[in-house]
């Protein structure tokens, strides 16, 4: 009698005993069987820019570029954008050259309408032809109500155990329940941002903070462009930010606030457009092009805007941008006093140290004058974030301003968490100054967000009370019991960033050093370098700390970025948008929704 489940069962069986003499016969005859399995995309010989799959705010300006690598010079370059020649479809003639590198270049072009978008180029050679084709996409989404403004807090390196620790250090844990939450933490909207970039894995801020500037992907070290294979860092392929986007368009003010050096990654990645993060002096006299000219621009890095002959100056020339800056009518701070006496002005610059700004620790905790050297004057996180927004919210066409809690990077990079957990509450103090003003307001999207991540997590808690040290000392599991961090004064920062049972934090991406959880009184690297090797560093080693073996390339002395998702947490207008796993360069296509942005618009 025939039996459907026993053919089934029989069928299965079959299917198993096949495949298993298949590989069987494979491993014989030396043949290696995949199931599924990835390999990486072979790079291609046509390289278009922007890249496949990329997404356009429809109206944002873009330079299109191709490089062709042949073998044999081309001849002819064919590009078809929907069907009609390039030429035709952007209404601008290309810049051609033809080599064993062919380009095909048409500057300041935009698609006009929403929808989809092929682009396929055909390269014509003495041996042959190749062809490729990409897909873009130009979303209608819009939103019934737009926000007025958008305030963009980015926490660098700020993963989603650096806010676990900021966490368990400000609000405090009863019972393994948490008293209170962040103030980041308590907002409507929750997703997980990837953050690779155009080129690898592990991104760095630069790219990382354009994707959230652009929309778009780019290299590890750019910004604003998309890497092509000249050597010149300023002729790449270049992609219309948010800053040229809000004032172009809607006349909007713009600010950028960080307590690095305001021409670093993440402040700069705003508003400028080069391939090497590092031409820093290029990205502060940058910052007077009226395109993109924010008009309020608070943070450290004075060196840059300083001429050559001023002490402390780390500029080639002898340009004053400072006084650049006072001719286009910005009062100047160079101090936290100086920025309480600016009052609202239209507009603001205030740097407040040659270099990144000192953290949080440094500055409002211990102030070692070792370390604060003259700068014992500097204003907090929360102090900047609310001038910003006292100055910006005077223009009734709103605002877009970008905050970076910059040294929770730094600080994890040098393997000092309880530097880097103060910053982190400390960007949260100032998550709450802007929650503070939406909530008055209604108009306001507020995003807080990481550009990367940091291989940092807490095992457990350490102490020394019972004479055991080094690795001994780390409690996990129920040994580990809770930290004894304290807040007399209610202010959300601990009155000690040692007390006698801390946190275990270690790391998981590191150079060779001297592990130990005590808080270090002057900031101290991990690592140093010898011989151009990285080597513990000797310093960290009188105070117990084990030496811990690197597991990254000895090149480096500092730790390194890791390639964890980060949480992104928003609130207001828009915030809608933000939900499950995105990726980084949604973020933008966030906030230009939020704000109803057409690219195609010019301000009245």
């Amino acid at each position: 009698m025939y039996n459907p489940k026993m053919s089934v069962l029989c069928l299965s069986r079959c299917f198993r005993l096949l495949v298993a003499l298949l590989v069987a016969t494979s491993l014989m005859s030396g043949v290696t069987v995949s199931y599924a399995a990835y390999s990486a995309p072979k790079v291609p010989n046509i390289n278009i820019m922007p890249i496949d799959r990329a997404k356009f705010l429809v109206g944002q300006k873009f330079d299109f570029a191709i490089e062709a690598k042949t073998d044999a010079p081309a001849r002819a370059i064919e590009v078809l954008v929907n069907g009609k020649e390039a030429e035709t479809f952007f209404g601008k003639q290309a810049v051609v050259k033809f080599d064993n590198m062919s380009t095909y270049r048409i500057n300041e072009v935009a698609f006009p309408q929403t929808g989809k978008v092929t682009v396929t180029v055909t390269v014509k050679t003495e041996k042959g032809t190749e062809k490729r084709t990409v897909n873009y996409e130009v979303p209608a989404d819009k939103i019934k109500k737009p926000a007025k403004n958008v305030i963009l807090f980015v926490g660098d390196g700020m993963s989603l155990q650096a806010r676990q620790m900021a966490r368990i250090l400000s609000k405090g844990i009863t019972e393994g329940k948490y008293n209170d939450l962040l103030e980041m933490e308590k907002m409507s909207n929750l997703a997980l941002i990837t953050t690779s970039g155009n080129d690898s894995l592990v991104t760095d801020s630069a790219n990382s903070a354009s994707a959230y500037a652009t929309g778009h992907k780019s290299t590890v070290n750019a910004m604003g462009v998309y890497a092509d294979s000249t050597k010149d860092p300023f002729d790449d392929p270049k992609v219309e930010n948010i800053i040229e986007l809000v004032k172009r368009t809607r006349g909007m003010s713009t600010g950028i606030v960080s307590t690095a050096n305001i021409t670093d990654a993440t402040p700069a990645a705003m508003l400028a457009h080069t391939r090497k993060r590092s031409e820093q002096n290029f990205i502060a006299q940058e910052m007077l092009n009226p395109l993109h000219r924010p008009d309020v621009i608070l943070g450290g890095g004075s060196r840059h805007f300083l001429p050559k002959s001023v002490p402390g100056s780390k500029r080639s020339d002898e340009r004053n941008i400072i006084e650049e800056f006072k001719e286009q009518g910005y009062p100047i701070a160079t101090n936290k006093t100086q920025l309480k006496q600016a009052g609202t002005p239209d507009k603001l610059l205030g740097l407040f140290q040659l270099d990144n700004m000192d953290v949080y620790i440094d500055r409002e905790v211990t102030k070692n004058p070792a370390v604060l050297g003259k700068f014992t004057d500097q204003p907090t996180l929360m102090d900047m974030t609310k001038t910003a927004i006292n100055v910006l919210s005077k223009n009734q066409k709103g605002f877009f301003l970008m905050v970076e809690g910059a040294s929770i990077d730094k600080q994890l990079h040098a393997m000092d968490w309880q530097r880097a957990t103060y910053d982190t509450i400390e960007m949260d103090k100032a998550v709450g100054i802007a929650k503070e003003f939406a909530k008055k307001n209604g108009d306001t999207l507020i995003i807080v967000v990481a550009d990367h991540a940091h291989g940092a997590s807490i095992t457990g808690t350490y102490h020394e009370k019972d004479g055991k040290t080094g690795r001994e000392a780390v409690r996990i599991y129920a040994n580990a019991g809770w930290p004894t961090f304290a807040d007399a004064d209610g202010d959300g920062f601990p009155d000690d960033p040692n007390p006698d049972v801390t946190l275990a934090v270690q790391f998981a991406n590191h150079p060779d050093y001297y592990e130990n959880e005590k808080f270090q009184d002057v900031p101290t690297s991990p690592a140093i370098m010898a011989d151009g090797k990285a080597i513990a560093n000797p310093k960290r080693a009188p105070q117990g700390g084990d030496l811990k073996v690197g597991n990254i390339p000895a090149s480096d002395p500092s730790e390194v970025h890791s390639a964890d998702d980060v949480p992104l947490t928003a609130e207001g207008p828009g915030a809608d948008y933000f939900k499950g796993i995105m990726d980084n360069t949604e973020v933008f296509h966030g906030i230009v929704r939020a704000l109803g942005l057409d690219g195609r618009k010019e301000k009245k």
